[in-house]
């Protein structure tokens, strides 16, 4: 039989999922940090990469540490023989980069993510460390199991000179997307809050660069960069993210078709958002007055937006507060709408984050129809309502569909309040938790007039036929509900 060198062709079957384990898959078991020990669990676990960080000693030998010191040894000015002195928890020595690359070769299915790290000595010094990471790569046929990553731009660019084809990302977060094509690096790897910049994210994609973030430890975090479809997510907690990742929106086959996370400072984005102005009670005997742009009542500041019912006398009104609407700005038909906020607590008080139709096709309210993702009354403490009005079910007549949930730390912590919208049915979720659902029942508008398009609105108002029906807390003021985002999916 004639043997060809297709014979002895690699087979890799890479882990096809955003987690990339940072320094190994290390908190949860409490290994150390960079050890072969978290490589093996990042293996385990199914994660797509595991990241690790490489040093050069005085007499030149590579090893691999995050900091640049290894347990009161300064890696640059020591040689390996005094690393070999100390030992990790697990009774591991301090790896060298030629051990922790056999390691990570005896599996075929995560990535080994290789951090040059900029040495504290000089750039010439810096520069010999990446040629000395790819020629031991190299030497180890290694290449087809590493990715480079940098916070230093040379380095990154010096592994393409050598690696014309290697996958190279970033790490510093101050080039554009079009620089790193330009140069060839492969993707960003920036930290996650450099992607909130406006469209950011899709620009990069766009170019056909990867987009890594670091390092997200937290779920709001996580599923914020899992709705808007980045490629990998770096995080000291690689099982936390595995089950965000099963559970959140995208996984479930919705795909994000507008947002506002509230990044920016000052107003909210005229872009983005309308406001509803006046003072004549609402339909609803409501007492407050809503301004227009306004930051005393609504503003954005550190991730939240700010929506704030003041006691301020405002033409014939004696509170003042906001009322945002997406309206001509995003209009949709059918989708998933989820916003987490924290609730302004006070008797009297009534926020709102709810749905209207925008062409009232079906003519005025509540024929066309109106559709309740939370509301909350403070009277009522703990409780938040979903509820929607037709001609047939509304509360003038008492036979609006309604349902009343109970939940935990309303006023200091956020939740997620959520619907999803079909043509059949609409369900209202709180923090995932699905507590009612409204069907179509196919015998007309007068019951379903869903099947037009909506827009958003979130407000705060004070007192009214519901919101001031045992009295107001004038104590309670100023009073604020805090919007972390706004977040509309479309299958």
């Amino acid at each position: 039989m004639m043997v060809t060198s297709a014979s002895f062709a690699q087979k890799f079957n890479w882990n096809k999922n955003q987690v990339i384990a940072h320094r190994g898959a290390w908190k949860k078991n409490n290994f150390p940090q960079n050890s072969i020990a978290s490589l093996n669990e990042a293996v385990r676990i199914g994660c797509y990469g595991s990241e690790f960080d490489v040093w050069m000693t005085a007499d030149h030998v590579l090893v691999v540490n995050h900091d640049p010191e290894f347990q009161g040894l300064t890696i640059e000015k020591v040689n390996y023989a005094d690393l070999l002195t100390k030992t990790m928890s697990n009774g591991e020595k301090i790896p060298t980069l030629e051990s922790y690359l056999l390691a990570g070769k005896k599996q075929k299915t995560t990535k080994l993510i290789l951090e040059i790290k900029p040495s504290k000595i000089s750039k010439e010094r810096g520069i010999e460390l990446t040629n000395k990471c790819i020629e031991m790569v190299q030497k180890l046929k290694a290449i087809d199991w590493v990715e480079y990553i940098s916070f230093d731009y040379d380095y990154c660019k010096r592994i393409l000179e050598v690696l014309p084809k290697a996958k190279v990302a970033y790490l510093n977060g101050d080039k554009t997307a079009e620089q790193l094509k330009e140069d060839k690096l492969t993707g960003a790897d920036y930290y996650f809050s450099v992607y909130q910049k406006d469209s950011w994210i899709e620009n990069a994609q766009k170019l056909g660069l990867t987009v890594n973030a670091w390092t997200v430890n937290t779920v709001p975090e996580m599923q914020w960069l899992l709705a808007h479809k980045v490629e990998y997510i770096t995080t000291n907690e690689p099982e936390l993210l595995f089950e965000e990742i099963k559970k959140g929106p995208v996984a479930s086959g919705w795909k994000l078709k507008w947002a506002d996370e509230f990044n920016d400072n000052g107003l909210p984005l005229t872009k983005n958002w309308n406001y509803d102005v006046g003072g004549d009670g609402w339909g609803n005997n409501e007492l407050q007055y809503y301004t227009s742009a306004d930051t005393t009542n609504t503003n954005v500041k550190k991730g939240n937006l700010n929506i704030i019912a003041n006691k301020t006398d405002k033409e014939k009104n004696h509170y003042t507060s906001a009322r945002l609407v997406s309206k001509n700005k995003f209009d949709f038909k059918y989708g998933r709408v989820e916003v987490r906020a924290i609730l302004p607590k006070g008797k009297g008080l009534w926020p709102a984050i709810w749905m209207l139709p925008t062409d009232w096709k079906y003519g005025g309210w509540p024929k066309s129809g109106e559709i309740d993702i939370m509301e909350h009354v403070g009277f009522d403490p703990d409780t938040v309502y979903g509820s929607v009005h037709t001609e047939k079910f509304n509360h003038v007549i008492h036979t609006q569909v309604t349902k009343g949930i109970k939940i935990e730390n309303l006023y200091t912590a956020y939740h997620v309040y959520a619907v999803e919208w079909f043509k059949d049915k609409i369900d209202f979720y709180v923090d995932d938790q699905k507590y009612l659902t409204f069907k179509n029942s196919g015998k007309g508008a007068g019951e379903w007039p869903f099947d037009q398009n909506f827009h958003v609105i979130l407000n705060l108002a004070v007192g009214g036929n519901w919101g001031g029906k045992k009295g107001i807390d004038e104590s309670a003021y100023p009073a604020t509900m805090k919007v972390d985002y706004v977040r509309v999916f479309q299958r």
